[in-house]
């Protein structure tokens, strides 16, 4: 009985990023060999470059499938808030507070830009943009927010600052307190957009 092809690539594809993803989130990028997860993945050297050209864009997979995995965290949290407001200040802050994850905090926000550059040319970065620059248009209509900013400017302001408040987390001598500091002053930033009574 032969499995469907699709089934088996999907399955490789599958083993070498939960691979990596142990190796990056546990020892590092720089000190992950190819050798290592291939081998615990039962799997060669040519089957890593078949489906990832390389070391590089097997990090790039292993980021997607974290920021997939953030992105529904994030919105459930952010579903529960009351308002459509609390809602973009949950959505921005509890992606911010995930950098006190090690698995998190090791991949995305040290090893990524550090191999990877500016996450904000990441692939996954334009829809992140794109839903903050909605929430932001809503807010406008609804007069929560100033009428007079542009929301997919600011929207790419916001998330240079989460994105720059994570990485300094992540790279913290003291990850905790680094947190409750960022995380006090974004949610200052964010005020300055709201509309005064």
């Amino acid at each position: 009985m032969h499995r469907p092809r699709q089934e088996m690539i999907a399955e490789t594809r599958a083993k070498l990023i939960a691979a990596a993803r142990h190796a990056f989130g546990t020892i590092g990028y720089a000190e992950a060999s190819m050798d290592d997860f291939t081998a615990s993945a039962g799997l060669t050297r040519g089957a890593l470059y078949h489906h990832f050209g390389d070391k590089k864009g097997l990090l790039q997979a292993v980021i997607a499938e974290i920021d997939g995995e953030m992105a529904v965290r994030v919105n459930e949290v952010a579903s529960k808030a009351p308002t459509r407001w609390q809602h973009f200040v949950d959505e921005c802050t509890t992606y911010i507070e995930m950098a006190l994850e090690p698995e998190i905090q090791r991949i995305m926000f040290r090893d990524g830009p550090a191999v990877l550059g500016d996450p904000a040319q990441w692939p996954n970065a334009n829809a992140c943009t794109a839903s903050m620059t909605d929430h932001l248009t809503a807010l406008q209509e609804e007069g929560v927010v100033v009428p007079d900013l542009d929301p997919e400017t600011t929207s790419r302001l916001i998330n240079g600052a989460s994105s720059q408040a994570a990485q300094r987390i992540a790279n913290s001598k003291d990850p905790e307190a680094t947190s409750k500091k960022a995380i006090a002053a974004f949610k200052q930033l964010l005020e300055g957009l709201r509309k005064k009574a």
